[in-house]
């Protein structure tokens, strides 16, 4: 695999987004506790705590970035991409156990609720914490979505998760300076850890979902359509389509049938010129194998090609492929 020009340069555009991530989350961070400092209100240590877990796991997703744009090697020949997955699930683990810490500081209060200190001043400092967590979400997940990197958009997720957390403790929060129920401090404590419990359980099952190479329907329908539209006459037939990501690099492998009066040097043309078509539509960023068949008589109804010597009847049938026939796990040459 060589690394070329767009490949540096989407390394540098994620390593410097998650940087500024990590350096924007450690400085809201230390807002956040400041405010928990000033209120004592166990909602807003939920969502500081939850900040914690933004620092911890941006570091590592810095590190995963830096590991997964590393060229293959000769203990790595797939390259490094799966780190990705790895810090994801670091992640997701990370925000589970914050969730379980929140439940047990929520029910403590809701048992020995207190009045709140300089609860308006908190409230100010966590608008703004809140207001600034957003705009860095929405950069995170564009910048993930254009790049197709599993760690940016994990991060922006949990973050904008972070923002949902705290628009929650706000509102609550509204409502215990209007009434005086200190206890549902306590309450909303409970919810933020729901919240991001179920973010964390769907950050763990993306990562295990990835190190299972679990296929992805959009990817493959994209590989067909490609295919499809680059589709020869003397393409008779394709067959187990797959395809896996690692990092923001595609893996995809398939089997053609071509006729089989070809020459091996016109064979080797053919993939060639479809390995192009295929990785020049990925940017680069794609290894294609693809394990070439050759007919069979009972094929020749199928082949378009002209001058074939062997053929024994005309073309008159044109299978139309599909993500179902071109995926399907058998060999054409007996399904036929």
């Amino acid at each position: 695999m060589i690394i070329n020009s767009d490949s540096k340069q989407l390394f540098k555009t994620n390593f410097a987004t998650i940087s500024f991530s990590l350096l924007v989350g450690i400085i809201l961070m230390f807002v956040k506790f400041y405010a928990y400092k000033i209120t004592g209100s166990t909602a807003i240590l939920s969502d500081a705590l939850e900040s914690i877990i933004n620092v911890v796991a941006g570091a590592f997703a810095m590190f995963s970035v830096v590991v997964a744009a590393k060229p293959p090697d000769e203990g790595h020949p797939y390259g490094h991409g799966k780190i990705e997955y790895f810090s994801a699930g670091f992640e997701g683990a990370l925000i589970i156990l914050a969730a379980i810490g929140i439940f047990k500081t929520g029910i403590s209060y809701i048992l020995n609720p207190h009045p709140l200190e300089y609860l308006q001043q908190g409230i100010f400092l966590l608008v703004g914490a809140s207001a600034v967590n957003l705009l860095l979400a929405l950069l995170l997940l564009r910048v993930g979505k254009q790049n197709q990197s599993l760690v940016l958009t994990a991060d922006g997720k949990h973050i904008l998760t972070d923002v949902y957390t705290s628009l929650g403790v706000l509102a609550g929060l509204f409502l215990v300076n209007y009434t005086g129920w200190f206890w549902l401090d306590g309450v909303l404590a409970i919810i933020v850890g729901i919240n991001i419990l179920i973010t964390g359980a769907k950050l763990v099952r993306q990562s295990f979902a990835g190190l299972m190479n679990r296929a992805e329907p959009g990817l493959l329908q994209e590989i067909a359509e490609l295919l499809i539209s680059s589709r020869k006459d003397i393409y008779i037939d394709v067959h187990q389509l797959r395809a896996w990501r690692s990092g923001n690099f595609v893996y995809i492998d398939f089997h053609l049938i071509l006729p089989r009066d070809f020459a091996l040097e016109c064979a080797h043309r053919e993939n060639k010129a479809l390995e192009k078509t295929i990785q020049e539509y990925f940017g680069g960023q794609a290894s294609v194998m693809i394990h070439l068949d050759p007919c069979v008589d009972r094929e020749c109804p199928l082949c378009g090609q002209s001058l074939c010597t062997l053929r024994n009847a005309h073309q008159n049938l044109i299978v139309q492929w599909t993500l179902v026939s071109m995926t399907a796990d058998y060999n054409n040459q007996e399904a036929l």
